[in-house]
């Protein structure tokens, strides 16, 4: 999928491609050594072994913004299961865009071509996380229509937590 904006496309990551293996794999340790994902690069196992392993999962998918030839965002998607809905959900687990590019509109045409992937696949919903913090990712999922997630106002907001596993 190639969607235009001014010098700006999108194009679905082919994992076993070597370019694109590296992009996904630059653009994500961008995001992650930036605050907004925790201050730390990637390990060298992540490095080496992040597109393979996403490529071996079906329900994983990723699409890369590229300016001409050089990449600038990322956004990684992990099919999922609504038991409420008894329909497919997928989840936006990461929207990178490196800090050079924020503000010009490339998480918006990241987030259009996971919204239609997701439509393709039958979902239900798009579901994602954001740290409170980062106030400009909460205003554009905002303004694309993402809301807290809640059942009952009574109950109040869902929280995302997590619990790390020894191995």
């Amino acid at each position: 999928m190639v969607t235009p904006h001014n010098s700006l496309s999108v194009r679905r990551v082919d994992y076993t491609d070597a370019r694109d293996a590296a992009a996904l794999v630059a653009l994500l340790d961008a995001y992650a050594s930036d605050p907004a994902g925790g201050g730390q690069p990637l390990s060298e196992h992540v490095k080496r072994h992040l597109a393979a392993e996403l490529g071996r999962r079906p329900q994983a998918f990723s699409f890369i913004a590229w300016e001409a030839d050089t990449p600038v965002g990322l956004v990684n998607c992990i099919e999922g299961f609504s038991t409420f809905a008894c329909q497919t959900l997928v989840n936006v687990h990461d929207v990178a865009v490196l800090s050079g590019h924020r503000g010009r509109g490339v998480g918006r045409l990241l987030l259009a071509a996971a919204e239609n992937e997701a439509r393709i696949r039958g979902a239900c919903k798009l579901t994602l996380e954001v740290l409170s913090g980062n106030g400009p990712a909460r205003r554009l999922y905002e303004a694309l229509g993402f809301a807290d997630y809640q059942l009952d106002p009574a109950m109040g907001h869902a929280c995302f937590m997590q619990k790390w596993l020894e191995h």
